[in-house]
Protein backbone atom coordinates (compact mmCIF):
# COMPACT_ATOMS: atom_id res chain seq x y z
CA UNK A 1 0.00 0.00 0.00
CA UNK A 2 3.18 2.15 1.07
CA UNK A 3 4.53 1.52 -2.42
CA UNK A 4 2.11 2.00 -4.52
CA UNK A 5 1.36 5.63 -2.46
CA UNK A 6 4.61 6.50 -3.19
CA UNK A 7 4.91 5.75 -6.47
CA UNK A 8 1.39 7.50 -7.49
CA UNK A 9 3.30 10.72 -5.46
CA UNK A 10 6.21 10.47 -7.35
CA UNK A 11 5.05 10.01 -10.22
CA UNK A 12 2.20 12.81 -10.32
CA UNK A 13 5.11 15.29 -9.00
CA UNK A 14 7.43 14.01 -11.85
CA UNK A 15 4.92 14.77 -14.87
CA UNK A 16 3.54 17.80 -13.21
CA UNK A 17 6.53 19.38 -12.88
CA UNK A 18 8.61 17.65 -14.78
CA UNK A 19 6.79 18.56 -18.23
CA UNK A 20 8.66 21.38 -19.24
CA UNK A 21 11.70 19.28 -19.47
CA UNK A 22 9.47 16.53 -21.30
CA UNK A 23 8.60 18.68 -23.38
CA UNK A 24 12.06 19.89 -24.79
CA UNK A 25 13.38 16.36 -24.54
CA UNK A 26 10.48 15.13 -27.12
CA UNK A 27 11.42 18.16 -29.28
CA UNK A 28 14.75 17.18 -29.72
CA UNK A 29 13.72 13.19 -30.33
CA UNK A 30 11.33 14.96 -33.08
CA UNK A 31 13.99 17.03 -34.31
CA UNK A 32 17.28 14.76 -33.98
CA UNK A 33 15.56 12.11 -36.75
CA UNK A 34 12.51 10.86 -38.54
CA UNK A 35 9.56 9.62 -36.60
CA UNK A 36 7.39 10.17 -33.42
CA UNK A 37 9.02 11.27 -29.83
CA UNK A 38 7.84 8.31 -27.92
CA UNK A 39 8.50 4.67 -29.04
CA UNK A 40 5.50 2.52 -27.54
CA UNK A 41 7.32 -0.72 -26.67
CA UNK A 42 5.75 -4.25 -26.30
CA UNK A 43 6.81 -5.58 -22.76
CA UNK A 44 5.97 -8.00 -20.23
CA UNK A 45 4.80 -7.19 -16.68
CA UNK A 46 2.83 -8.53 -13.69
CA UNK A 47 1.76 -11.78 -14.54
CA UNK A 48 3.19 -11.82 -18.01
CA UNK A 49 0.35 -9.79 -18.89
CA UNK A 50 1.64 -7.42 -22.10
CA UNK A 51 1.50 -3.53 -21.96
CA UNK A 52 2.34 -0.68 -23.68
CA UNK A 53 5.19 0.95 -22.48
CA UNK A 54 6.33 4.58 -23.58
CA UNK A 55 10.42 5.69 -23.57
CA UNK A 56 11.78 8.29 -25.68
CA UNK A 57 12.51 6.93 -29.01
CA UNK A 58 16.41 6.35 -28.89
CA UNK A 59 16.34 4.36 -32.21
CA UNK A 60 15.71 5.08 -36.06
CA UNK A 61 12.25 4.17 -36.79
CA UNK A 62 13.19 1.32 -39.11
CA UNK A 63 15.53 -0.52 -35.98
CA UNK A 64 14.43 -4.62 -35.52
CA UNK A 65 12.06 -4.53 -32.45
CA UNK A 66 14.36 -6.93 -30.04
CA UNK A 67 16.60 -6.06 -27.40
CA UNK A 68 19.33 -3.71 -28.10
CA UNK A 69 22.44 -6.38 -27.31
CA UNK A 70 20.67 -8.54 -29.93
CA UNK A 71 21.26 -6.18 -33.15
CA UNK A 72 24.69 -6.64 -35.25
CA UNK A 73 25.77 -3.23 -34.76
CA UNK A 74 23.65 -0.96 -32.63
CA UNK A 75 25.54 1.72 -32.76
CA UNK A 76 24.17 2.13 -36.60
CA UNK A 77 20.55 2.05 -35.10
CA UNK A 78 20.99 4.83 -32.05
CA UNK A 79 19.96 8.96 -32.87
CA UNK A 80 22.24 11.21 -32.08
CA UNK A 81 20.09 12.82 -29.10
CA UNK A 82 19.40 8.86 -28.17
CA UNK A 83 23.33 8.16 -27.59
CA UNK A 84 22.70 11.03 -25.29
CA UNK A 85 19.31 9.80 -23.92
CA UNK A 86 20.65 6.27 -22.70
CA UNK A 87 23.53 6.88 -21.21
CA UNK A 88 21.27 9.58 -18.91
CA UNK A 89 18.30 7.33 -18.74
CA UNK A 90 16.03 10.80 -19.79
CA UNK A 91 14.81 8.17 -22.21
CA UNK A 92 12.95 6.42 -19.37
CA UNK A 93 11.20 9.31 -18.08
CA UNK A 94 7.54 9.17 -19.63
CA UNK A 95 7.52 5.63 -17.80
CA UNK A 96 5.76 7.70 -14.93
CA UNK A 97 2.81 7.80 -17.35
CA UNK A 98 3.09 3.69 -17.07
CA UNK A 99 3.54 4.25 -13.10
CA UNK A 100 0.82 6.56 -12.61
CA UNK A 101 -1.17 3.87 -14.78
CA UNK A 102 -0.43 1.22 -11.92
CA UNK A 103 1.49 -0.93 -14.99
CA UNK A 104 4.83 -0.48 -13.43
CA UNK A 105 6.27 0.47 -9.98
CA UNK A 106 9.59 2.70 -9.32
CA UNK A 107 11.13 -0.06 -8.23
CA UNK A 108 10.80 -4.12 -9.53
CA UNK A 109 12.35 -6.33 -12.11
CA UNK A 110 12.66 -4.12 -15.50
CA UNK A 111 9.93 -5.52 -17.88
CA UNK A 112 11.08 -7.91 -20.48
CA UNK A 113 10.21 -7.22 -24.14
CA UNK A 114 7.96 -9.36 -24.85
CA UNK A 115 10.12 -11.47 -27.22
CA UNK A 116 12.75 -12.25 -24.56
CA UNK A 117 11.38 -15.91 -23.70
CA UNK A 118 14.18 -17.11 -21.76
CA UNK A 119 14.47 -14.07 -19.64
CA UNK A 120 10.41 -14.33 -19.45
CA UNK A 121 10.62 -18.12 -18.82
CA UNK A 122 13.11 -17.71 -16.20
CA UNK A 123 11.45 -14.86 -14.34
CA UNK A 124 8.40 -16.84 -13.90
CA UNK A 125 10.40 -20.24 -12.53
CA UNK A 126 11.51 -17.68 -9.85
CA UNK A 127 8.39 -16.29 -9.18
CA UNK A 128 9.37 -12.68 -10.03
CA UNK A 129 6.54 -12.53 -12.51
CA UNK A 130 4.45 -11.75 -9.15
CA UNK A 131 6.11 -8.42 -9.33
CA UNK A 132 5.11 -5.39 -10.71
CA UNK A 133 7.72 -4.24 -13.14
CA UNK A 134 10.20 -0.86 -12.50
CA UNK A 135 11.67 1.91 -13.89
CA UNK A 136 14.23 0.70 -12.40
CA UNK A 137 15.30 -2.13 -10.20
CA UNK A 138 18.07 -4.10 -8.22
CA UNK A 139 19.84 -5.85 -11.06
CA UNK A 140 19.34 -2.05 -12.95
CA UNK A 141 22.01 -1.00 -10.25
CA UNK A 142 23.89 -4.36 -10.08
CA UNK A 143 25.35 -4.16 -13.79
CA UNK A 144 22.23 -3.20 -16.67
CA UNK A 145 23.18 -4.01 -20.13
CA UNK A 146 26.32 -5.87 -18.23
CA UNK A 147 24.59 -8.73 -16.93
CA UNK A 148 23.94 -11.78 -18.49
CA UNK A 149 20.07 -13.05 -18.17
CA UNK A 150 20.63 -15.42 -15.06
CA UNK A 151 22.52 -12.90 -12.75
CA UNK A 152 19.02 -10.81 -13.75
CA UNK A 153 17.08 -12.94 -12.53
CA UNK A 154 18.45 -13.95 -9.56
CA UNK A 155 18.82 -10.18 -8.70
CA UNK A 156 15.46 -9.84 -9.73
CA UNK A 157 14.55 -13.06 -6.93
CA UNK A 158 17.42 -11.18 -4.61
CA UNK A 159 15.31 -8.08 -4.71
CA UNK A 160 11.55 -10.02 -3.86
CA UNK A 161 12.85 -11.57 -0.85
CA UNK A 162 14.52 -7.66 0.65
CA UNK A 163 11.69 -5.43 -0.62
CA UNK A 164 11.03 -2.97 1.53
CA UNK A 165 10.27 0.50 1.44
CA UNK A 166 13.79 1.42 2.58
CA UNK A 167 15.50 -1.06 -0.04
CA UNK A 168 13.21 1.03 -2.74
CA UNK A 169 14.75 4.11 -1.49
CA UNK A 170 18.49 2.57 -1.61
CA UNK A 171 18.01 1.54 -5.39
CA UNK A 172 16.03 4.79 -6.50
CA UNK A 173 19.46 6.61 -5.03
CA UNK A 174 22.02 4.00 -6.62
CA UNK A 175 19.74 4.51 -10.05
CA UNK A 176 20.37 8.15 -9.75
CA UNK A 177 24.11 8.11 -9.09
CA UNK A 178 23.81 5.44 -11.75
CA UNK A 179 22.47 7.54 -14.27
CA UNK A 180 24.73 10.43 -13.36
CA UNK A 181 28.01 8.27 -14.36
CA UNK A 182 26.16 6.61 -17.25
CA UNK A 183 27.54 3.22 -15.56
CA UNK A 184 26.29 0.02 -16.43
CA UNK A 185 25.46 1.37 -19.96
CA UNK A 186 26.74 -0.68 -23.17
CA UNK A 187 24.55 1.38 -25.92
Amino acid sequence: MLKRAFDIAVALTGLLFGWPLLLLLALLVRLGSRGPAIHWSRRVGRGNAEFLMPKFRTMRIDTPDVATHLLQDPDRWITPIGRLLRRTSLDELPQLWSVLRGDMSLVGPRPALHSQADLIRLRTEAGVERLRPGVTGWAQVNGRDELPIPEKVRLDRDYMQRMSFGFDLRIIVATALAAVTARGVSH
